[in-house]
């Protein structure tokens, strides 16, 4: 018998916020393709603002107009 307790233990693998963010770039990089293939800049931009805000590390999980104001730069 041991008296060694019990190790604590983790969930391995990689962080699920991280992938989610890579999705909804993804999800946003190619409504932007297909607007502009479509003849739709002026949405296309506003995907563009999200997908560039993401890429450089920001969050879209917010509800201030200020900061949504921001990405999309209006």
């Amino acid at each position: 018998m041991s008296n060694q307790r019990a190790g604590k233990t983790h969930r391995a693998g990689a962080n699920d916020n991280g992938l989610r963010d890579m999705q909804i770039r993804n999800f946003f990089r190619t409504s932007k393709q297909l607007l502009e293939d479509t003849g739709n800049e002026d949405a296309a931009f506003y995907f563009e603002q999200v997908e560039e805000h993401i890429s450089n590390g920001g969050s879209i999980y917010t509800d201030d107009r200020q900061s949504i104001s921001r990405i999309l730069g209006c």
